[in-house]
């Protein structure tokens, strides 16, 4: 498998050869050039590319034959949209994950509440969710997830133990952050783009047509096209046959430390 680890004894018994040859031989400038610039390639992949285990091990679908599904909603809690969504949920009897941002629940402590109490799990998804946070350093990484799990853990008792990155970025010093805070990072197998998503027609139809058995679906509970299509795509996939379950259940995994 491709990771960090073996793509780096990699490319350093690459550049070690072609420093000797090129001592002997002679090789040109450019061939090291294209030699970086296929580096910082795999390097860009795994750090975009939650699923690709690159940094770290990121569970981002369940192991099964059977027709469950999760789904999850990320950057809550959010005024606009999330009560709207939670009021679908509980119609239609179906417990969510919400990965939420540390600093929007000072202002939203009931809203958080409501989403602990009416069952749906909670997790991580870093205090700041800054759009420099993938480069921030390992201490500052850890500070920022310590703050989110205070900040929850003031309002339901509990801390998270499951943590999804922000932006689905990963890197070295966000290893360290996820270990030194015994998180279990969650990725997803479907991403619905809801965030840039205008049509909740089209939004629908690439959303359950991506569904297979054990998939983790990823939504946003700060869309609009999101709430407006849930109903209808709750109803499509139990039609299907596919059974919703809350995200820990799927996993097997105990969501609160």
């Amino acid at each position: 498998m491709l990771n960090f680890n073996t793509i780096n004894i990699v490319f350093i018994t690459l550049l070690t050869g072609m420093i000797g040859y090129h001592f002997f031989y002679g090789i040109p400038v450019y061939a090291f050039v294209i030699l970086l610039l296929a580096y910082l390639s795999f390097l860009f992949y795994g750090s975009y590319n939650v699923r690709s285990n690159f940094y770290l091990q990121t569970i981002s679908a369940a192991n099964t034959t059977h027709k469950q599904i999760a789904i999850s909603f990320d950057d809550g809690p959010a005024p606009l949209y999330t009560p709207q969504i939670l009021q679908i949920l509980k119609v239609h009897q179906v417990e969510a994950a919400f990965f939420c941002i540390g600093k929007r629940i000072k202002e939203n402590e009931v809203l958080l509440k409501q989403v602990y109490d009416e069952g749906h799990l909670i997790g991580n998804h870093s205090y700041s969710h800054d759009l420099w946070f993938d480069l921030f350093s390992a201490q500052k990484m850890n500070l920022d997830l310590q703050m989110m799990s205070e900040a929850m853990q003031k309002v339901t008792g509990v801390k998270p133990r499951l943590f999804r990155p922000p932006y689905g970025v990963t890197n070295p010093n966000l290893k360290k952050a996820i270990e030194k805070n015994n998180f279990i990072p969650i990725g997803w197998s479907v991403r619905s783009m809801d965030t840039v998503a205008k049509d909740a027609q089209k939004l629908l139809t690439k959303v359950t047509g991506s569904l297979k058995p054990g998939a983790i679906v990823l939504f946003h509970d700060t869309s609009k096209a999101t709430a407006d299509m849930l109903s209808a795509f709750l109803q499509a996939v139990r039609q299907s046959g596919y059974e919703i379950v809350r995200l820990d259940k799927l996993l097997n995994l105990e969501p609160y430390a």
